[in-house]
């Protein structure tokens, strides 16, 4: 009999409790018995091994999804030659996955009727989208939005990049890993602010020489 599945997209800023949340989701599945697995992209190795830990220090085992990774073949082996029926994937840090492997996703669903849970960032810290949040925006069944504040008492939005002296940061690549020390979650108006606060410092007052 066909099962139906969905693709979700579950999106937040940092610090705004996505990890934390699917780990409470596999230990739910788990109580009840339900067959899941979580995976997450090997780009975040901070574990150094391959695990989804939430700040707030509870972990759980996952599979490493890499680069080249195809995850509807993946999940095909584990139907076909396992004998497997995964009920619900899990997915931490999706912003990472490639356009493909969304798509890949995607397939798992409509084909074996699987539901895949994707948690993850919506933009980088310059406001763009990423790849893998880009996709799932375009074509996941149901999307969410894991709200959080910023200091201000506003919606955070920017996930804003800050350097050793608390500045925010505006060049470099899209990825780099990092928690609390490299990353602050700000409201679109407090990261505008500071951004001109910081120009503004930076240009020197002019300097008149006594005659």
């Amino acid at each position: 009999m066909y099962r139906k599945g969905k693709l979700y997209f579950r999106y937040g800023t940092m610090g705004s409790a996505k990890t934390a949340l699917l780990l409470t989701t596999a230990y739910n599945f788990e109580e009840r018995k339900m067959d899941y697995m979580c995976l997450k992209p090997v780009v975040d190795t901070r574990e150094g091994r391959n695990v989804i830990r939430s700040r707030i220090g509870i972990e759980r085992e996952c599979v490493w999804i890499y680069a080249g990774t195809n995850l509807y073949e993946f999940v095909k082996k584990l139907y076909k030659e396992d004998g497997r029926v995964v009920d619900w994937f899990l997915v931490d840090e999706a912003q990472f996955l490639t356009e493909a492997q969304v798509d890949q996703l995607s397939r798992v669903v409509d084909d074996f009727g699987s539901n895949v849970i994707c948690y993850g960032l919506r933009t980088d810290f310059k406001s763009h989208l990423f790849e893998g949040s880009r996709r799932l925006f375009e074509i996941a069944d149901t999307i969410d939005e894991i709200k959080s504040t910023c200091n201000c008492g506003h919606k955070t939005i920017i996930n804003a990049r800050i350097d050793s002296d608390g500045n925010i940061v505006e060049q470099g690549a899209q990825v780099e890993i990092g928690g609390d020390d490299r990353y602050v979650a700000v409201c679109r108006r407090c990261w505008r602010n500071k951004r001109i606060e910081q120009a503004q410092r930076s240009v020197l007052p002019l300097e008149f020489e006594d005659e």
